[in-house]
């Protein structure tokens, strides 16, 4: 009697991490190309840009427009290969990988930019709004990028195991 149960919440198991992973890959995508295509309009980081030891020398080579919109560019390219991970694996690992290097990036501010940390609260630093709190989320983000990166490797192997016939080789992928 309680082995439906068990069959019942595998299914529902199942069924929300199916939805979680589209959730988490989609919204991925709209949090970049929406990011992405705001530097086409309004710049912000600048001054997150100007203190970075990694990204600072890109003004003196670069417009601040020119700054913005390659990285505008780069996030919404990012975007769109993450998106078409069912008709591509591999561009989509493309994209993936872009995303991680993006946020590694964006992550770094974290470090080097003035204003981050608004106070101490018994010896423990405490956020600032901005920004703070609005470069904390790109953790979230980077773990999200890692995974589609992971799972569209996975289906990158996947594909490498078929054999000519249509069938599977013996391939096992850790999980």
């Amino acid at each position: 009697m309680s082995e439906p149960a068990i069959s019942q919440h595998e299914k529902i198991a199942t069924a929300l991490t199916r939805l979680g992973q589209s959730v988490s890959r989609y919204g991925l995508v709209v949090v970049l190309a929406w990011i992405g295509l705001g530097k086409y309009v309004k710049f912000e980081a600048r001054v997150l840009i100007e203190h970075s030891p990694l990204m600072s020398w890109m003004f003196d080579v670069f417009s601040v427009t020119t700054v913005a919109r390659g990285l505008g560019t780069l996030e919404i390219v990012a975007a769109l290969l993450i998106a078409i991970r069912p008709l591509s694996p591999r561009l989509s690992a493309v994209g993936s990988a872009l995303a991680v290097v993006l946020f590694m990036g964006t992550l770094s501010f974290l470090f080097t930019a003035p204003g981050v940390v608004a106070t101490h609260a018994a010896g423990i630093a405490v956020l600032s709004a901005q920004p703070g709190q609005f470069l904390l989320k790109d953790v979230v983000l980077i773990g999200v990028a890692l995974w589609t990166l992971g799972d569209s490797l996975r289906a990158i192997a996947g594909q490498a195991s078929r054999r000519p016939n249509g069938t599977r080789a013996n391939v096992t992928i850790p999980s």
